[in-house]
């Protein structure tokens, strides 16, 4: 069945159509990156992203800003996020570096970067299935459409062993990916067209045993604000 296609998602198409050209063909250009063999959604990864001592630096970020994670219309006792999570700093020097070095890999305007932002996950905490592009009709959409608007693309990497559970399921493409330390995970939220791409759905899955810290940093279809 087709998925309807809502007059809100037409405005930045193009913007996103091209973005996903231009990001494509470098990805495709870098042998360090692994393209995910599914044709239903562009997933990638790339080994080794974040040194071990950069994990444990970004750790210690993590903890000093964690609180407990926010949806937009939810609140935190809904359960439908229960890590901790915050920005860090993107002020601190090695927060720039960072940056600077996602931004390169993706050749995407820094400008449309968001802030990158932690999280930590204890025994027992998820996030449950989820887009990271925006939806309509919702309290927080004229809101992100002006600051930015939709999200383009999804960066997150995994910075530590966690002991048990703890993936990340792609619940629409019956895909598990488990938490490796150093490795960054991107994909593209939108599909060839520039329509978000419904395929893109998520679960952070709840650690069983250890903990589990992660960064991500998205991007827009035009500059943040």
């Amino acid at each position: 069945m087709a998925v309807e296609v809502k007059p809100e998602f037409r405005k930045q198409q193009p913007a996103l159509r091209k973005l996903g050209q231009q990001v494509r063909k470098r990805l495709a250009a870098n042998p360090a990156v692994w393209k995910v063999p599914t044709e239903e959604a562009e997933i990638y990864a790339i080994a080794d992203f974040v040194s071990p001592d950069e994990c444990q630096r970004l750790i210690k970020l993590i903890d000093d800003v964690a609180k407990p994670s926010t949806v937009f219309d939810l609140e935190y006792s809904d359960g439908y996020r229960t890590s901790y999570s915050g920005d860090v700093d993107p002020h601190d020097p090695f927060i720039k570096k960072l940056n600077r070095r996602i931004d390169d890999l993706m050749g995407i305007d820094p400008t449309f970067g968001e802030t990158i932002q932690g999280q930590r996950y204890m025994r027992g905490q998820l996030f449950k299935a989820h887009h990271d592009w925006f939806h309509p009709n919702t309290s927080y959409w004229d809101f992100e459409m002006g600051r930015g608007g939709q999200r383009s693309y999804t960066t997150m990497a995994f910075l530590n062993e966690v002991e048990e559970g703890g993936t990340t399921d792609f619940t629409e493409l019956g895909m598990s990916i488990e938490p490796k330390p150093g490795v960054l995970l991107l994909w593209n939220n939108a599909d060839l067209d520039g329509l978000p791409n419904h395929k893109t759905i998520h679960a952070g899955c709840p650690v069983e045993k250890g903990v589990k810290y992660i960064f991500t940093k998205w991007y827009r279809a035009e500059k943040w604000n």
